[in-house]
Protein backbone atom coordinates (compact mmCIF):
# COMPACT_ATOMS: atom_id res chain seq x y z
CA UNK A 1 0.00 0.00 0.00
CA UNK A 2 1.74 3.60 -0.98
CA UNK A 3 1.24 5.50 2.13
CA UNK A 4 2.70 9.19 2.66
CA UNK A 5 3.27 10.22 6.71
CA UNK A 6 3.64 14.17 7.13
CA UNK A 7 5.07 15.30 10.13
CA UNK A 8 7.76 17.45 12.77
CA UNK A 9 5.80 20.46 12.45
CA UNK A 10 5.05 21.99 15.93
CA UNK A 11 4.79 25.69 17.41
CA UNK A 12 8.13 28.18 16.87
CA UNK A 13 8.73 32.08 17.38
CA UNK A 14 9.31 34.38 14.43
CA UNK A 15 13.33 33.53 13.23
CA UNK A 16 12.91 30.37 14.41
CA UNK A 17 13.13 26.88 12.26
CA UNK A 18 11.60 23.44 12.03
CA UNK A 19 11.95 20.68 9.83
CA UNK A 20 9.20 18.11 8.36
CA UNK A 21 9.46 14.71 7.17
CA UNK A 22 7.48 12.71 4.57
CA UNK A 23 8.08 9.12 5.26
CA UNK A 24 7.15 7.16 2.53
CA UNK A 25 5.80 3.17 2.39
CA UNK A 26 4.68 0.79 -0.72
CA UNK A 27 6.95 2.94 -3.52
CA UNK A 28 10.82 4.60 -3.33
CA UNK A 29 10.41 8.30 -2.75
CA UNK A 30 13.60 9.40 -4.02
CA UNK A 31 13.14 9.82 -7.97
CA UNK A 32 9.42 9.83 -7.44
CA UNK A 33 8.25 13.81 -8.44
CA UNK A 34 7.24 15.15 -5.03
CA UNK A 35 5.60 17.57 -3.32
CA UNK A 36 4.88 19.96 0.02
CA UNK A 37 1.88 22.01 -0.27
CA UNK A 38 0.47 23.94 2.85
CA UNK A 39 -2.73 25.73 3.48
CA UNK A 40 -3.64 28.63 6.06
CA UNK A 41 -6.86 28.87 7.82
CA UNK A 42 -9.10 31.15 5.16
CA UNK A 43 -6.96 30.92 2.54
CA UNK A 44 -6.36 28.69 -0.26
CA UNK A 45 -3.86 25.90 -1.23
CA UNK A 46 -0.24 26.84 -1.78
CA UNK A 47 2.37 24.96 -3.46
CA UNK A 48 5.48 25.20 -1.43
CA UNK A 49 8.10 22.87 -2.91
CA UNK A 50 8.41 20.55 -5.28
CA UNK A 51 11.49 17.93 -6.67
CA UNK A 52 10.92 16.20 -10.04
CA UNK A 53 13.99 14.53 -11.03
CA UNK A 54 17.29 16.79 -10.01
CA UNK A 55 15.42 19.85 -10.31
CA UNK A 56 13.60 21.67 -7.66
CA UNK A 57 11.13 24.10 -7.31
CA UNK A 58 10.29 26.48 -4.71
CA UNK A 59 7.04 29.25 -3.99
CA UNK A 60 8.58 33.08 -4.09
CA UNK A 61 7.50 33.30 -0.52
CA UNK A 62 9.78 30.66 1.00
CA UNK A 63 12.53 30.95 -1.10
CA UNK A 64 16.07 31.47 0.48
CA UNK A 65 14.48 30.22 3.53
CA UNK A 66 13.07 26.19 2.83
CA UNK A 67 14.94 23.33 1.61
CA UNK A 68 13.86 20.29 -0.40
CA UNK A 69 15.83 17.01 0.42
CA UNK A 70 15.79 13.41 0.65
CA UNK A 71 17.22 10.52 2.35
CA UNK A 72 17.00 7.13 0.20
CA UNK A 73 18.15 5.00 2.98
CA UNK A 74 15.05 6.32 5.20
CA UNK A 75 12.54 6.45 2.35
CA UNK A 76 11.89 10.01 3.66
CA UNK A 77 11.81 13.67 2.27
CA UNK A 78 12.06 16.73 4.47
CA UNK A 79 11.43 20.23 4.02
CA UNK A 80 13.56 22.31 6.22
CA UNK A 81 11.70 25.63 7.44
CA UNK A 82 14.42 28.59 8.17
CA UNK A 83 13.64 31.80 8.95
CA UNK A 84 9.81 31.31 10.03
CA UNK A 85 7.23 33.98 10.16
CA UNK A 86 3.57 34.04 10.95
CA UNK A 87 2.70 34.08 6.99
CA UNK A 88 4.22 30.31 7.31
CA UNK A 89 2.01 29.23 9.55
CA UNK A 90 -0.29 26.47 8.19
CA UNK A 91 -0.87 22.69 7.89
CA UNK A 92 1.93 21.12 5.71
CA UNK A 93 1.40 17.94 3.33
CA UNK A 94 3.22 16.08 1.61
CA UNK A 95 2.46 13.96 -1.84
CA UNK A 96 4.14 12.08 -4.70
CA UNK A 97 3.42 10.85 -7.86
CA UNK A 98 4.02 7.19 -8.09
CA UNK A 99 3.38 5.19 -11.44
CA UNK A 100 1.09 8.76 -12.45
CA UNK A 101 -1.21 8.77 -9.53
CA UNK A 102 -0.56 11.36 -6.96
CA UNK A 103 -0.75 9.89 -3.56
CA UNK A 104 -0.81 11.88 -0.27
CA UNK A 105 -1.40 14.98 0.43
CA UNK A 106 -1.92 16.29 -3.39
CA UNK A 107 -3.01 19.89 -3.15
CA UNK A 108 -3.69 19.68 0.15
CA UNK A 109 -6.29 16.30 0.18
CA UNK A 110 -6.70 15.41 3.32
CA UNK A 111 -8.62 12.26 1.93
CA UNK A 112 -5.63 10.32 3.19
CA UNK A 113 -3.22 12.82 4.94
CA UNK A 114 -3.61 14.84 7.77
CA UNK A 115 -0.66 16.84 7.27
CA UNK A 116 1.72 18.38 10.26
CA UNK A 117 0.67 21.62 11.72
CA UNK A 118 3.10 24.55 11.93
CA UNK A 119 2.72 27.47 14.30
CA UNK A 120 4.65 30.45 14.35
CA UNK A 121 4.16 33.15 16.58
CA UNK A 122 5.36 36.77 16.33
Amino acid sequence: EVQLVESGGGSVQAGGSLRLSCTASGFTLVGSDWAWYRQAPGKECELVSTRTGQTTYYADAVKGRFTISEDRAKNTGYLQMNNLNPEDAAVYYCAADHRGIWYGGYFCSTYSNQGTQVTVSS
